[in-house]
């Protein structure tokens, strides 16, 4: 065969239909085999620590507030303990900007690692209500002819245990995620009350445990292939030198079953290949367990497939049947195209290159942006449908209204001062004080004699001082008579 094909057998036809498709375009149920081996160990544990800092992240607290809280109804946002408002709109942009780079680069040069390693789709399926399938019906083998045999008392309890506890699990997973919506204490509120004060959010709980169910006990894989956009990405963020699981197909190739590798399958074996004689086999024995114990019900010798979660589960398999055979493993592990076509490959790309300098740009830029946020924000406005009043002694008023937002988990003493030009200025009830993570509104009067307006449109500058120091000074408008 020649050097310029790779010596990869040309098997195009994955490429013409979904795995999880039959000819007649109903649902082809996937049942992985059990996986085994040292990367499935390593998941196991990766899975676990993210799993407790899942279940525990809502009683975590950073100061005493909670690691994550993403509150979308009151517009309440805090990560990492510090809080973040719709004000901070431009801060969260770099923000939002830098993790999509960082994914751009992070895929570019591992490919979908987070898919098979970090992904909740991936750990919750795989880590959880796939073994809780293992448990209850059993391996593949067990689950096929379960699925296939008569509605029998074996298998009518078992399907019910399963479902039951999917649905447990799911309804616990959704107040788990509504816990990092409205914070732990008002979940803890929601449970101890009566389901009368709260038929809304019983409402709420039981769709989104409806959806979770759905989507482990039915969708499934089908997540990863319709739904998810970053598999869609997939495809324009990767290049030859990204690293994926890999089919190594020079070594492999070409693939021939044991029994076809004697002296008298050889000749067949050969001819059906186009193969000379003095060709060698390949390590690959087309055994298939990479194909069985795959969740996606794709064979990754076909290359490099959209429907790859990178879970690593093939490797696995390969791994074992290799070393049964005594064949050096790694016929199925992680590498680039370059590095098994050419032998050569490279991380360090001119893209990658790119995409860190972007990334560094951004990040400097949030950080920057992060370091000069005040903890308070003020605006001070005219009142709107009012206009200057005239007083007694050659003096001129306008009336504005002032809105504070305390950014930090304390309550603050507040205070706004008339810098320039020369006047008084005179709070028109009390809002001294603003509430932790709160805000407060008021008004003020201004007064300025005749001498110091600048015409129709004077500057006034104020500074706004929290806990009597410093924070803010604001510019504003104030409207005289066109003298």
């Amino acid at each position: 065969m020649s050097s310029d094909k790779d010596r990869r057998i040309d098997k195009d036809s994955f490429r013409d239909h979904l795995s999880t498709v039959d000819k007649e375009g109903k649902r082809n149920w996937i049942f992985p085999k059990k996986p085994s081996g040292r990367y499935y160990k390593a998941r196991n544990i990766v899975a676990v620590l993210l799993l407790l800092l899942f279940f525990s992240g809502p009683f975590i607290t950073i100061n005493g507030q909670p690691i994550l809280l993403l509150n979308i109804i009151e517009r309440k946002f805090v990560i990492f303990g510090m809080a973040f408002w719709p004000q901070d709109l431009g801060l969260l942009v770099f923000g939002a900007l830098s993790f999509i780079i960082f994914i751009v680069l992070f895929t570019a040069i591992f490919g979908r690692l987070w898919c098979g390693w970090a992904c909740p789709q991936t750990i919750f399926m795989e880590m959880v209500f796939r073994r809780v399938e293992y448990w209850i019906e059993g391996d593949r083998a067990q689950q096929i002819r379960l699925n296939r045999s008569e509605w029998n008392w074996n298998k009518i309890w078992r399907k019910t245990l399963k479902h039951s506890v999917f649905f447990g699990m799911a309804f616990l997973i959704s107040n788990l995620f509504l816990a990092y919506i409205i914070g732990k204490d008002q979940l803890f509120t929601i449970i101890t009350d009566p389901p009368s004060q709260h038929l809304a959010g019983l409402a709420s709980i039981t769709v989104f445990s409806g959806v979770f169910y759905g989507v482990f006990a039915f969708l499934r894989e089908q997540v990863c292939h319709f739904i998810c956009p970053y598999g869609r990405m997939q495809s324009v963020l990767l290049d030859n030198n990204s690293i994926n699981v890999m089919y190594d197909y020079k070594r492999g190739e070409p693939r021939t079953k044991p029994q076809n590798r004697d002296d008298l399958g050889r000749k067949a074996t050969l001819d059906d290949l186009g193969l000379s004689p003095e060709t060698n086999y390949g390590d690959c024995i087309d055994c298939h367990q990479c194909v069985r114990v795959c969740p996606m019900g794709i064979d990754i010798r076909n290359g490099t497939q959209l429907e790859c979660v990178h879970c690593t589960a093939c490797i696995d398999a390969c791994d074992d049947v290799m070393d049964k055979i005594n064949k050096p493993r790694g016929l199925i592990r992680y590498s680039s195209e370059n590095a098994i076509r050419k032998e050569n490959g490279k991380n360090f790309t001119p893209r990658v290159a790119g995409y860190s300098s972007i990334l560094v740009v951004l990040l400097i830029t949030f950080f920057t942006f992060l370091s000069m946020r005040a903890d308070t924000e003020t605006s001070i406005l005219r009142q709107p449908g009012t206009m200057f009043q005239k007083l007694p002694n050659n003096q001129y008023s306008n009336i504005y209204e002032v809105k504070v937002i305390n950014k930090t988990f304390e309550p603050i003493q507040y205070e706004v001062k008339l810098l320039q030009p020369g006047g008084e200025l005179t709070p028109l009830g009390d809002f001294s004080e603003v509430p932790a993570q709160g805000s407060t509104k008021g008004r003020l009067l201004v007064k300025l004699p005749v001498e110091l307006l600048a015409g129709s449109q004077t500057e006034l500058t104020f500074n706004v001082y929290a806990n009597g120091e410093k924070v803010e000074t604001i510019t504003s408008g104030f409207i005289g008579p066109n003298l």
